[in-house]
């Protein structure tokens, strides 16, 4: 979210000064006529605005986005950004830079705020805070688009037909839920088509994980019934189901039927498992999120509970980014609107501050979710214990962060001093290629930071010019088409796409490719490095490191810095091979046919039901062709057609 811009007119130090009577302003790093640029541009969209709800963005002069804001009145928000005295230092920087905007109204300040919330996520501004989370949240699907309802791990758009129970922590904790509730309820996990196919259980059955519904060992009454205890159970009404589960054990010992009560015994067992695992105590709290924060060094971490029916469904730290000079109150109210953006939002969300415009965010919340959210601080009882737990997991989170984040420092330092950089590299690329003989060659780039990697800039290039088996063409053809795109898009280097280190596996061959592909470009300031294996193909930590000018170095086996540059080989390693295999999977399971225009899956199975083959399809008449269900005449003269080009 934002705020009205606030802060002090000047710096005592000197560093930045304002002068009214003049109405002259310098800024650190930035001169007077940016400033005066940025504040007529803004002046500029003022004269347009009206006093309605909607959202704003500030643009430099590349088209990027700066930064995102919303406001009840949109004339009297923007207008404060000309108001240069009352900025704090970082909103002075942000409007020196500015040159354009953009403004979008809406019909309420509510809607306004998730319309932020939505724009911050796609333009990853530098002036907002910003929660750095790529991964979306997993979530258990019982899906009812069958007679035998499926049980399954969902990431994504939730479009599927069923309940939605989430979100999860982690993939980890989702698929030991799944594992457990397989034991408990005894639903399939299997796909319909792997269903439909059954003529015998499956191994699932074998071991007490599945009731077969596929070959009709169980009924669909039955399996309903465990349906229906699999809700009850995710819904926080695991109680019920327990006492049912534990009445029936014993009814089935009184009827001397020892199997169906061992059964039950497991099943049981597997429930008192599920809560076992839940570290947080949650009960009597039902369906909330928590979130706690912690700031210490600059840094802000926030600590997360998902409490769903009094059950823990784990726990995520996250560390939000662009939080200097913003009060943690703000930058907690920030991250939940980015995080709700994605997540449905519980009807209560716990928190351990009172937060600006904390009824605004609730009323947008519950207009996404269609259902009430309360927003609250809990002050006493078991919810009051369960958000001092989270304080202190938040706590640990960020100190355990710092302490990463300075062994990272001290390693980033020693790399820059060991490769000879002027200073700690910011952005480190690293390229390998794979392939079999030549065959499905494909080039690998990773990209780390000072904070790990940054896997949403990974590139794969399919290589098109190299000739079969030659690896350092294809390195030279990557680096070619790398940096060639980097100069047409960024040729000042003013944005943060251009390597500060860049690391290729490979010996001499490979470095000599990659210098000259550069050379050729005009590029002869990007730091080079290629990471041999050494004699017995690293595993003895004797990597031999090649410089541009025919330099070699080695570390020792047990250094820090050796172990971290292994990281960033075998990361590549495994990207490039994953790449790789990915495109041969595909050729594997290409076909002929798909070269056809107009030709989809459903076509091309009603050909190769009917021919078998795409080479018999090939050999077809025209009369053939046109008897194949699904194809219609028109159709058939064009797979003719297609194969027998006239003249």
């Amino acid at each position: 979210m934002s705020r009205t811009p606030a802060g002090t007119p000047h710096d005592p130090r000197g560093a930045e000064r304002f002068n009214e009577d003049r109405a002259t302003y310098t800024v650190k790093g930035s001169t007077q006529p940016d400033i005066e640029a940025g504040v007529a541009a803004i002046r500029d969209t003022v004269k347009t605005l009206r006093p309605k709800p909607g959202v704003y963005r500030m643009l430099d002069a590349r088209g990027d986005v700066l930064y995102v804001g919303k406001a009840r009145a949109l004339r009297n928000r923007v207008a404060n950004y000309t108001q240069v005295a009352n900025l704090s230092n970082r909103l002075r920087r942000m409007v020196s830079q500015t040159r354009r905007m953009e403004i979008v109204t809406t019909n309420s300040e509510a809607e306004a705020l998730l319309l932020e919330a939505q724009l911050i996520k796609r333009f990853r501004p530098p002036y907002n805070v910003l929660l750095r989370d790529d991964k979306s949240f997993p979530f258990i699907l019982l899906r009812a688009d069958h007679e035998f309802p499926r049980i399954m791990k969902h990431r994504g758009a939730r479009r599927a037909k069923g309940n939605y129970y989430g979100p999860f922590a982690s993939a980890g904790s989702v698929n030991t839920t799944i594992n457990a509730l397989q034991k408990l309820f005894l639903l399939r996990s299997c796909t319909d088509s792997f269903f439909s196919r059954r003529d015998r259980p499956c191994l699932l059955y074998q071991i007490k994980r599945c009731s077969a519904p596929c070959v009709g060992r169980i009924e669909p009454e039955a399996y309903g019934e465990l349906v229906q205890e699999a809700k009850d159970f995710l819904s926080g009404r695991s109680g019920a189901v327990q006492n049912k589960i534990e009445a029936q054990m014993a009814q089935a010992a009184e009827d001397l039927d020892f199997e169906r009560a061992a059964m039950l015994r497991d099943r049981l067992r597997a429930a008192t498992a599920i809560q076992a695992s839940q570290a947080v105590n949650a009960a009597g709290v039902g369906d909330a999120d928590v979130f706690a924060l912690a700031s210490k060094g600059g840094q802000v971490g926030i600590q997360a509970f998902f409490v769903r029916g009094g059950q823990n469904w784990g726990h995520r730290a996250f560390f939000p980014t662009h939080t200097q000079d913003v009060e943690d109150a703000d930058v907690l109210a920030d991250v939940l609107a980015q995080f709700y953006e994605e997540v449905p939002p519980p009807r209560t969300v716990l928190v351990d501050r009172a937060l600006p415009e904390q009824a605004l965010l609730a009323e947008a919340l519950g207009e996404s979710a269609g259902h009430r959210v309360e927003i609250s601080v809990p002050q006493r009882g078991e919810r009051r214990r369960l958000m001092e737990q989270a304080s202190r997991n938040a706590v640990e989170a960020l100190e355990r962060r710092l302490a990463e984040s300075g062994t990272r420092a001290r390693i980033n330092r020693e790399l820059a001093e060991f490769f000879e950089l002027a200073e700690p590299p910011r952005r480190i690329e690293v390229y390998d290629n794979s392939h079999i003989q030549g065959a499905k060659a494909v080039g690998a780039m990773i990209v780390a930071g000072p904070e790990g990697f940054i896997k949403n800039q990974y590139r794969k290039f399919n290589i098109r010019t190299a000739q079969s088996n030659d690896d350092f063409g294809m390195m030279r053809e990557v680096m070619t088409r790398r940096f060639a795109r980097a100069l047409e898009e960024d040729p000042d280097r003013d944005g943060d796409t251009w390597p500060d280190l860049v690391l290729i596996d490979g010996g001499k061959g490979q470095m000599s490719a990659v210098r000259d592909a550069l050379e050729e470009l005009g590029i002869e300031d990007v730091p080079l490095i290629a990471i041999a294996k050494g004699p017995h193909h690293g595993r003895e930590g004797r990597e031999v490191f090649h410089f541009p000018d025919g330099r070699e170095k080695t570390l020792p086996t047990n250094s820090p810095l050796l172990f971290h540059l292994q990281t960033l080989r075998d990361e590549v390693h495994r990207f490039a091979i994953g790449a790789h295999r990915a495109k041969r999977s595909r050729a594997i399971s290409a076909s002929p046919l798909d070269e056809i225009p107009g030709i989809g899956p459903s076509r091309k199975r009603a050909l190769l039901l009917r021919f078998g083959t795409a080479g018999k399809v090939r050999a077809a008449a025209l009369e053939d062709l046109k008897r194949t269900p699904g194809i219609s005449a028109a159709v058939a003269q064009k797979i003719y057609d297609f194969y027998h080009p006239a003249g």
